[in-house]
């Protein structure tokens, strides 16, 4: 959404570009004050990062029984295979932010 690449990401954290990438895939965890650094350096609160998560374990069943549901058909095969080949995090979110709009509208 800022155009930061990882790079410049990793720099100002003063950590390597490899180290960002294993946070992202989450072949390491992210500390507490890691997270800190990274919501002062977007200038976003830390709580951005877990925007759209389930709150409760109920909440997460019920992601994870949606998510199922999704998968179940060809047309949700399609859909999501199509949105991961989208690079850009920002369309992506605006694709999810239409389809909420959508589903929330009377």
């Amino acid at each position: 959404m800022l155009d930061m690449t990882q790079t410049n990401l990793a720099e100002a954290v003063g950590i390597t570009f490899p180290q960002i990438q294993k946070y992202e895939r989450g072949a390491n965890r992210v500390s507490s004050s890691r997270l800190q650094q990274f919501s002062n350096i977007l200038n976003v609160p830390v709580d951005f990062f877990f925007e759209g998560s389930p709150k409760s374990s109920e909440d997460k069943e019920n992601v994870v029984a949606d998510v199922a549901k999704i998968f179940a058909t060809s047309d949700g095969l399609s859909l999501a295979s199509s949105f991961m080949r989208i690079k850009s995090r920002k369309t992506r979110q605006l694709i999810v932010e239409l389809v909420d709009a959508l589903v929330n509208e009377r």
